[in-house]
């Protein structure tokens, strides 16, 4: 879980709380930023592996 997924449970947690449907998409949008960092950083990380087995 990064600072972005975190960021966006908190900002999606305020705008239940206060009906606000921008500040939900928001935090819903930030928790999705986390999601693809994680994968861009996982595909990375694999090329970097495969690249160092030979």
């Amino acid at each position: 879980m990064g600072t972005d997924d975190i960021k966006g449970r908190a900002k999606e947690a305020a705008g239940d709380l206060t009906d606000n449907e921008d500040l939900q998409r928001e935090g819903k949008v930030d928790q999705a930023t986390d999601t693809v960092k994680e994968k861009v950083g996982d595909v990375a990380d694999k090329a970097k592996d495969m690249l160092n087995r030979d």
